[in-house]
């Protein structure tokens, strides 16, 4: 993890296209915003996990004919068919 100090004003850039900028800082946090391409989802970290764990909860549905694996995202990667059962 990368640790940074700043100030009010000044920016941090991620990848050339995701940019936080300190927007305040006062006795309760700091605020920042965050400019980035239409197509990248911004989010709290608490609401990103649980988008996380909404989906792994959903994806585990009892009696289901497949296991469905979940993303780092929250996204459902391709179902796995079980493995044939040996006679």
């Amino acid at each position: 993890m990368l640790i940074l100090q700043r100030r009010v004003g000044e920016k941090i850039v991620i990848g050339g296209e995701i940019e936080i900028t300190i927007a305040e800082i006062t006795k309760r946090g700091v605020r920042l915003a965050v400019r980035a391409p239409r197509g990248v989802t911004v989010l709290r970290g608490e609401t990103h996990d649980a988008i996380v764990a909404s989906n792994a909860l959903a994806a585990q549905t009892v009696g289901s004919e497949f296991d469905v694996d979940v993303d780092v995202d929250g996204s459902a990667v391709a179902p796995v068919e079980p493995p044939e059962k040996q006679p």
